[in-house]
């Protein structure tokens, strides 16, 4: 067993942040499942979203957080979010993070502001077209050369400790984590009173999906193990623009083409946006989605196209150059042709349930980025506000850490049980293992995505319990491996999503069913809320 101040579990914006804002005050491990620059986090490309010109107000950003998120958002929460943006972004600043900025007259550097849909104002901050790697890049750099962190690359979380697992009858608290080494298959014990679940999203619980491959819903799924209240789960934002291409299957477009001008047109090069809003291709997430899935299924074709032919060849290729290279290896010039498109599974807004500080139902377990829900993205998220939530929320998270438990004589001298493997065996077939979470992908891609029934999402949960006994039986019988344990929280959270779903009898931003087609403000503008049955 080994003691820290703090374990934190991710490695993306919202870990390296607080891990850093952390080891000021006490000796931190982060444990990360494979290489720590495998995140969420560096594959983001659009920017971090904070009012930062006199043009611009935390009211207005507000706003239209409020209205994305489609009655859902606790105003509150929006506000403290939203208004401790400017000091996050000049605390990443200090670490080194560059903005793209131009000079102004007197010398000074000035940030260009993009904007996405859905915003009213310029008061996106961005690096070209990769921003999220130039932030993981930056503050990996600074955990690095930290010797009050210690880094647990290849070690994989397994579950949350509880004093009740420890001994039974006892107040419930977190105490600490089994995490197996992935590289030498041994299982270790961690200890500490504070421990902060950043382990990002659940992308690839759909077969289609924008997200890495890490991105398994493994922290909600310990969470609930462990008895953490879920909430929102049904809100899975999908987004408008994955590229369509048989030899790359998961790269995102990013929103910020369509802020700079790019047009969803049809095959025939008609800009059908406007027939389903106002704001046309600038509108929300979940309306530019559910259109190009209708029109998709109108017109019989495979995609519809993003437009941005119109704008000069030079900034399109200054502005968005991983995009630029990575179509133009694929044989599409975008300065030419439009870019095929289609919607993808993108972002968990709901997920387990926080306070905007972070802390969790479960005492002594904080959870922040896309793995929690503050309630900040209500039924559909603001585009660019997921990097600003994590970078803001793990400071809130430090704050309450400290101030609930101050490091110093806080620890319990609790000796925590060992892993115990009794008689299991090594995996004998993982073809089973694959064979599961591509049926889990496929029913959830087919019942569960863009568009609901209640049929097809009694079909997807009739499915879902089978295969949680199949994979249960599995998990007890055979040793952990990285394989086993994300097949575990695949189908885990697979099934939150379509419980929560099921429940959700109206149509609420990401959440839209044939069955209920309306919102229903009456009866249903509540969290949905999942909490386990002892």
């Amino acid at each position: 067993m080994k003691t820290y101040d703090f374990i934190v579990v991710g490695s993306g914006i919202a870990g390296l942040s607080f891990a850093l804002r952390a080891a000021e005050h006490g000796t931190v491990a982060i444990v990360t499942k494979r290489d720590a620059a495998s995140t969420n986090t560096a594959w983001a490309q659009g920017g971090i979203a904070c009012v930062q010109s006199e043009e611009d107000s935390f009211d207005r950003h507000i706003a239209d957080t409020l209205d994305a998120g489609a009655g859902l958002c606790p105003e509150p929460v929006v506000r403290r979010i939203v208004s401790e943006g400017p000091r996050a972004i000049r605390e990443l600043v200090e670490w080194g993070v560059h903005f793209d900025g131009t000079l102004s007259d007197t010398g000074e550097e000035q940030i260009e502001l993009g904007r996405e849909g859905g915003h009213t104002a310029r008061r996106i901050l961005h690096h070209k077209d990769t921003t999220g790697r130039e932030i993981e890049t930056k503050l990996l750099a600074r955990v690095r050369e930290s010797d009050r962190i210690e880094l647990l690359e290849h070690h994989f979380a397994i579950d949350i400790i509880t004093t009740s697992k420890i001994a039974p009858g006892t107040p419930q608290r977190c105490v600490g984590l089994y995490v197996l080494d992935t590289t030498s298959g041994a299982v270790r014990t961690l200890r500490s009173d504070r421990v902060l679940l950043c382990t990002g999203g659940s992308g690839r619980v759909y077969l289609y999906t924008t997200n890495p491959d890490v991105a398994t819903g493994d922290g909600v799924a310990m969470a609930w193990r462990a008895g953490c209240e879920i909430s929102n789960m049904e809100f899975v934002q999908f987004h408008p623009t994955c590229l369509y291409h048989h030899e790359m299957k998961s790269f995102l477009v990013t929103e910020a083409m369509r802020g700079e001008g790019a047009e969803l047109i049809d095959k025939h090069g008609r800009r059908f946006m406007p027939d389903y809003d106002p704001r046309g291709s600038l509108a929300p997430r979940d309306i530019v989605a559910r259109a190009i899935d209708r029109e998709i299924k109108k017109t019989g074709g495979p995609c519809v196209f993003l437009d941005i032919t119109h704008k000069p060849a030079d900034f399109v290729r200054e502005r968005f150059p991983n995009i630029y290279e990575t179509c133009l290896s694929l044989d599409i010039d975008i300065t030419k042709q439009p870019i095929p498109v289609v919607p993808a599974a993108h972002y968990q807004c709901g997920g387990v349930r926080t306070d905007v500080n972070g802390a969790t139902s479960l005492p002594g377990l904080w959870a922040v980025g896309e793995v929690a829900c503050t309630g900040l993205h209500g039924a559909n998220r603001l585009a660019s506000n997921s990097l600003l939530e994590g970078v803001v929320v793990s400071d809130l998270a430090l704050r309450d850490c400290l101030s609930k438990l101050p490091p110093e004589g806080s620890q319990e001298c609790l000796v925590l049980p060992e892993w115990e493997s009794g008689d299991a065996s090594d995996v004998d077939e993982l073809v089973v293992i694959y064979h599961n979470w591509d049926e889990i992908r496929r029913l959830m891609w087919d019942y569960v995505s863009i568009v609901r029934t209640d049929k097809r999402l009694l079909r997807a949960a009739t499915r879902l319990r089978n295969l949680k006994q199949e994979v249960q039986e599995f998990y007890w019988n055979f040793r952990v491996t990285a394989e086993l344990l994300e097949l575990r929280n695949l189908v885990e959270t697979a099934s939150l999503i379509v419980e929560s779903s099921a429940s959700r009898k109206e149509s609420r931003g990401l959440h839209y069913t044939l069955d209920h087609p309306e919102k229903d403000d009456e009866n249903w503008r509540v969290d949905t809320m999942l909490r386990r049955i002892a």
